[in-house]
């Protein structure tokens, strides 16, 4: 496995500047915010965001696209896909190896939602493998539609589609309401990306995005899910995808020192690198 950072970890400092402190630091693999490249192509090119991933050495092997209701059947599908579309066009444009967006909704599900959903999840992985791009669906702790593991692979094997995969975020995977025993479920080879954050020592309901740590600063048994992750055959990006303000407004290059020295050495413990 290799380490990568997500660009929410270096909020403030924005595209440009997240990148170069983080390729200083040694960083090689990134996930581009689709929000924070959307405030640099305000004052520059996609061709400029292109040469200076290419000039930093950086690879994209992930981007978010965070698009309400985009696998739940309703008016507001219809506007979330065509959001979907423009986000896999630009991104596949920009070299992206992968894209998700969260399965988040605000409106209250019902079962009929869960029997439509495989149809709008083979709308979106259509739309993605046009881009020849592979799309993910990232369940999370706070969601009503696909809040667990076992929930996003069920729907995610009912649409069948070959270009769509399920990802693993550790924090809503270990702050939420799934249990380790649902790795098990995993098939070999099934998940396409992974999200590595850790968690404090307080109560579950008391935690939100802020609350997400560096990994081994907080309680997850990060290493064992990283080899349960190596023997269902993960060997791809460890993300660190981080919120609190403390660690948004760092110094982009200070800040992927402490995440490398920290996440190395839990994945060498775990023996994934």
């Amino acid at each position: 496995m290799s380490l990568s950072l997500h660009q929410t970890t270096s909020l403030a400092a924005g595209f440009r500047k997240s990148l170069e402190g983080w390729s200083r630091a040694g960083i090689k693999n990134v996930e581009i915010n689709d929000l924070m490249l959307d405030e640099f192509l305000k004052t520059d090119t996609l061709a400029a965001a292109r040469t200076l991933l290419k000039d930093l050495g950086l690879t994209v092997v992930s981007s978010s696209a965070r698009q309400v209701d985009l696998y739940i059947p309703g008016a507001t599908q219809v506007t979330a896909l065509e959001g979907w579309k423009k986000r896999c066009e630009l991104f596949a444009s920009l070299g992206a190896q992968r894209i998700y967006s969260p399965a988040v909704t605000t409106r209250k599900v019902t079962a009929e939602d869960y029997k439509g959903a495989p149809d709008c999840i083979r709308q979106a992985g259509d739309v993605a493998k046009q881009n020849g791009i592979p799309a993910m669906i990232e369940f999370t702790r706070i969601s009503t539609f696909i809040a667990t593991l076992p929930t996003a692979l069920k729907l995610i094997r009912e649409a069948a589609h070959p270009n769509v995969h399920p990802m693993l975020d550790c924090y809503h995977f270990w702050s939420g309401l799934s249990k380790f025993e649902d790795l098990d479920m995993i098939r070999p080879g099934e998940i396409a990306h992974m999200h590595f954050q850790d968690v404090p020592d307080m109560p579950r309901e008391l935690m939100d995005n802020t609350t997400r740590l560096i990994p081994g600063d907080g309680v997850s048994p990060l290493v064992q899910i990283l080899r349960k992750m190596s023997e269902k055959g993960y060997s791809g990006a460890l993300s660190v995808e981080l919120f609190l303000p403390e660690f948004q407004q760092a110094d982009p290059y200070e800040m992927a020192k402490r995440i490398q020295e920290k996440a190395e050495a839990l994945m060498r413990k775990a023996k994934v690198i």
